[in-house]
């Protein structure tokens, strides 16, 4: 439940794609080489689960059959790999990022003026759609949103640059509820442990496959409570959690709702350094693509979600998203970068 199901025919075609045959450009140019996935995360989140189910298929499929490592991070909410990625990261496919959803937002809202607009970066390609919820705590006293809009709700945050920390803030612009980021934990393990502590209520910026991955029995044994959902649409399988889109009342405040909610269509994303020769940008997003449609990749995928199915995105689409994420007006921008950086 809770997953966002109208891609799957596109899932499949994908998959019919794959040739049972390891396509290799003729090169074997990673032959002897090492590609390191740079984790934006701490250990046993739905990242840190995704990015090592993914190393283990990964260069199964690039030209060379590469080792691939997957390390840990953390950081600035996601920003630090962003940061190296433009700055530090080799630009020839031996280097990759994989983020949760909100560090995509920071070079167009983030206090600090990034250097760079989100859409410099080369995209492989992401895991799955999902939606983010904001929730509490079932012990927390705010378990509806009409609550949450009369008093103060703390969430946990990761980071400025994380949507554990964007997405509440603009919220109460938006909707009107009011939470308090408490920030500056590591990453989902450590919310986790905050929310279990009694530290905070809640935590927003929440994905259901990142909770469904890292904290299966919080779903079973509903420690849960989804106040609201913020995601280009509204789930069909959650009809009764309010959706932040529908509750904002002006145009403005929808364009906000809207950009917070677009990273959400490429849930668990992948990017490369920019400025990635074409060649190499073309290899590793087909292998991308081949190692989520290996038959063990998704039995592995299966069984950290719970049963569900993976649903990506392709590069060359994920591009497009970043690019319509950096096309926002001007003054919606500028607003909501006011808001988060008062």
């Amino acid at each position: 439940m809770f997953r966002l199901g109208h891609h799957a025919l596109a899932f499949a075609g994908a998959m019919l794609a794959a040739s049972p045959a390891i396509a290799q450009s003729p090169d074997g140019y990673y032959k002897g080489k090492t590609v390191t996935i740079n984790i934006a995360g701490t250990a046993g989140g739905g990242i840190d689960i995704g990015a090592r189910i993914l190393a283990r298929y990964l260069g199964k499929y690039l030209p060379g059959n590469p080792a691939v490592i997957a390390q840990n991070m953390p950081g600035a909410g996601g920003v630090r790999v962003l940061d190296f990625l433009y700055t530090q990261a080799p630009r020839d496919g031996t280097v990759i990022g994989a983020f949760a959803s909100g560090p995509l937002l920071d070079p167009l809202i983030g206090a600090r003026r990034a250097p760079y607009g989100i859409d410099a970066f080369t995209a492989v390609g992401a895991l799955e759609r999902d939606g983010a919820f904001c929730t509490t705590w079932y012990k927390s006293p705010v378990q509806t949103l009409e609550q949450a809009r009369q008093q103060t709700v703390t969430v946990a945050g990761t980071g400025a640059g994380s949507g554990t920390d964007i997405e509440p803030i603009i919220l109460n612009e938006a909707i009107g509820t009011k939470f308090k980021v408490i920030t500056g934990y590591l990453g989902t393990q450590e919310t986790a442990l905050a929310l279990e502590r009694g530290e905070v209520d809640g935590r927003c910026g929440f994905g259901y496959a990142s909770i469904k991955a890292s904290k299966p029995d919080w779903l079973k044994e509903k420690k849960l409570t989804f106040l609201v959902q913020n995601g280009l649409e509204k789930h069909p399988l959650a009809p009764d959690v309010p959706w932040s889109y529908e509750l904002a009342d002006t145009p403005d405040k929808k364009a906000m709702v809207k950009l917070i909610s677009s990273p959400l269509v490429i849930s668990r994303p992948y990017l490369a350094p920019p400025g990635l020769p074409a060649e190499r940008a073309a290899d590793i997003r087909k292998a991308f693509m081949q190692a989520l449609a290996d038959p063990g990749y998704i039995a592995e995928f299966e069984t950290s979600s719970g049963g569900d199915k993976p649903e990506p995105t392709d590069g060359e689409a994920m591009q497009k998203i970043l690019v319509s994420m950096q096309a926002t007006p001007r003054n919606v921008v500028e607003r909501m970068r006011t808001i988060l950086n008062p």
